[in-house]
């Protein structure tokens, strides 16, 4: 980095033209920023910020500074401003150039002399060179000016000072130009909660870890709404504040590689652990190992404590095989009555455990120095941007309170093969020779982390195309399949249903029998049973024509009604099971029927009867039932008496006085005389009414 050249202060105008010489004709190996009126400052090769000296107050008197910024060839600059507050009374001392190129072949690009100046346009070079020149007289107001750059490729630039608040987009990128840690502004929240929209966008994503104080990049950023509380923390030499309530929030979007590798959760193993020496303390109470079992993060106990305090000591952690290292957490002994903490240390990591590498940032050639505690008990976060990729990682103290003592935790994720693998700097690495000289920083700066955010890693949209696709097609599928068995499920049920007289498909199911047990009975009678008129049975040609009708048996038995057989499912009458064999007589119903009135139903079944009721048996021709034949007439007169209500229907040739009942014949037309009858046919009635 070059070195300030300090220009003396000197009056107005013959003096000012005096010290515009004499910065001109200074020559320096590396020409970066040269004059006393400079403020802290970061020249990148992609991306920088500058600033006048005393940057947010007043800028002195007499004072002047120059930078000259260069960035890749075949690239140009352009300029964005936060702040541009230079007093205009003398536009002729006090003023802010740019100019396209460096040295005396330069041509200016524009000036600047006003008090509050709102510029929004960016500034745009011709070239990859810039050279610009702040100089004052004597003023009474005026803050200077506080600018940012980057390379025109970066048409989304924004300055170090914008806010949350700035843009009201739920999700936007934007890019942060490098040096935002010379913002005064202040950060108010953390990781993973977010924070607060006062807080400058870039200053934040430093502390988060997303971008490099040294470089800058890209921020994805989410909104959303407050929260009650935001907590204060340092990280990557970022000290953010507490905060209460505000209306919204924001966070940012990271690539995933921020997890824990194992220290407080055990799965390094204390045997990975190793230590340039151990402080073992002997008091009273007996022997007290400072070991470096106990430098694990959260860990109560002691932590790790070298046998004396100097720069040669180090902590080691071995992962067993190379893993991608993104960050370190630390805090000091954790233990009120042992104050001790680290508040400096480089970082060396290899693969091999013998070739070590110090951690550099991008840019530099120089080891890395991580800001360390502040205190024995809270943690800070660096990150390491970009990550290295190692088996062992070793922690070189270069600064301490009282005495050493750590307590750590890694952060990063497993090797991504199938990506291209990250650049690690060392100190041997060779650094691109983009600029005529490495970057310069007023202030030093320090790597950023993020151990987790909210928001998990982009998805691309073919992968979510594939998420919403899949499943919309396998329930199409399904649709499908349910429908064609449905329908074939229907067809054979249509098919099957031919043929059975009618009988409703419902009425088939064992459900509905077992439903029809709950019904009463008068209402099953009337839905449930099965009617055949006496012209219908004469059609069939023989008994093996009649359907088989089964029936639940029922309380009471079914009336037996003149010309319409009804056979429900209550009856108690056992149903017909077939022909006797030799059995042939096909006249189903040959003795008349009686037009007197029975009562509807027979005597109710005993509790312990059998299955089929009693049946009722009436002698229609006054002789015993051995008879072979009805020779005598007789009345058929009801069991219970006349009743005002005949249930007894005429049949289709008409109504008989001598119509009777008589027992199933033979083969020879003669009768089986039985003790157990269990059914009676109506016979076909030869009596002329």
């Amino acid at each position: 980095m070059g070195r300030a050249v300090m220009v003396g202060r000197g009056p107005t105008g013959a003096g000012v033209l005096v010290l515009s010489l004499l910065i001109i004709l200074t020559t320096e190996s590396c020409r970066a920023q040269k004059g006393d009126g400079c403020g802290p400052t970061v020249l990148g090769p992609i991306s920088g910020t500058l600033s006048s000296l005393g940057y947010p107050r007043t800028y002195p008197n007499n004072s002047v500074c120059e930078w000259e910024i260069t960035v890749p060839r075949g690239k140009r600059i352009h300029f964005r401003f936060a702040s541009l507050d230079i007093e205009d009374s003398d536009c002729q001392v006090n003023y802010l150039r740019l100019y396209n190129g460096i040295g005396p072949e330069r041509s200016e690009i524009v000036k600047y002399c006003s008090l509050d100046l709102k510029v929004n346009e960016q500034i745009e070079s011709s070239g990859n060179q810039v050279t610009v020149q702040f100089m004052s007289g004597v003023h009474h107001n005026g803050q200077g000016f506080y600018m940012s750059y980057s390379t025109t490729e970066h048409s989304d630039l924004i300055t170090c000072l914008d806010k949350g608040t700035d843009f009201p987009e739920a999700e936007f990128s934007k890019y942060c130009p490098a040096g935002c840690l010379t913002s005064a502004k202040e950060v108010s929240g953390t990781i993973p909660n977010g924070y607060r929209e006062s807080s400058p966008l870039c200053a934040a994503a430093v502390h988060a870890g997303v971008v490099s104080n040294s470089e800058g990049g890209t921020i994805s950023v989410v909104s959303s709404k407050g929260i009650p509380h935001y907590e204060g923390t340092l990280a990557n030499n970022v000290t953010s504040t507490g905060g209460t309530l505000s209306n919204s929030l924001f966070t940012f979007k990271t690539n995933g590689c921020y997890g824990t590798l194992g220290l407080e959760s055990g799965g390094v193993a204390d045997t990975q652990l190793s230590a340039s020496s151990v402080w073992d303390w002997r008091t009273v109470t007996g022997l007290h190992v400072w070991g470096p079992s106990g430098a694990r993060l959260k860990k109560t106990g002691l932590p790790w404590a070298p046998s004396q305090s100097d720069q040669q000591q180090w902590l080691q952690v071995d992962l067993k095989r190379e893993k991608m290292i993104a960050g370190i957490i630390t805090t000091g002994s954790t233990m009120r009555e042992h104050q001790y903490f680290v508040s400096a240390y480089r970082v060396l990591y290899s693969n091999n455990g013998k070739q070590w590498s110090a951690y550099s940032e991008a840019n530099s050639i120089q080891d890395k120095v991580f800001q360390g505690n502040v205190n024995y008990l809270h943690e800070v976060r660096n990150n390491f941007i970009p990550p290295v990729e190692a088996r062992f990682v070793r922690i070189n103290p270069t600064s301490w309170h009282q005495r050493i003592a750590l307590k750590l935790e890694l952060l990063g994720c497993q090797v991504r093969w199938t990506k291209t693998r990250l650049f690690t700097p060392s100190r041997n690495s060779p650094h691109p020779a983009s600029t005529k000289c490495p970057p310069h920083a007023g202030q030093t700066t320090h790597t950023p982390d993020i151990r987790n955010t909210t928001m998990p890693p982009h998805v691309g949209k073919d992968l979510v195309l594939i998420a919403i696709l899949v499943p919309v097609l396998v329930m199409l599928l399904t649709a499908l399949i349910l429908t064609a068995a449905c329908a074939c499920h229907w067809r054979n049920k249509k098919k099957s249903s031919e043929g059975t007289f009618d009988l409703p498909q419902w009425d088939r199911t064992d459900w509905w029998k077992s439903m029809k047990q709950l019904l009463p009975s008068r209402m099953m009678e009337m839905e449930d049973s099965i009617r055949y008129s006496t012209s219908e049975v004469g059609r069939l040609s023989g008994r093996s024509a009649v359907p088989r009708l089964h029936a639940e048996p029922a309380e009471y038995a079914q009336p037996l009604v003149s010309g319409v057989t009804t056979l429900g499912a209550r009856s108690t009458f056992k149903p017909d099971e077939g022909p006797d064999p030799g059995y042939s007589d096909p006249n189903l119903y040959d003795a008349p029927v009686s037009s007197d009135v029975y009562h509807s139903y027979a005597e109710p079944l005993p509790a312990s009867g059998s299955e089929y009721a009693t049946p009722i048996v009436v002698d229609m021709g006054c002789h015993p039932s051995g008879g072979s034949a009805l020779n005598q007439p007789c009345t058929v007169r009801s069991f219970m008496g006349s009743g005002p209500t005949s249930l007894l229907t005429r049949t289709d040739s008409g109504q008989s006085e001598g119509s009777a009942y008589d027992t199933p014949k033979n083969a020879n037309e003669q009768t089986t005389p039985t003790e157990d009858l269990t059914y009676q046919v109506p016979q076909k009635s030869n009596h002329k009414s």
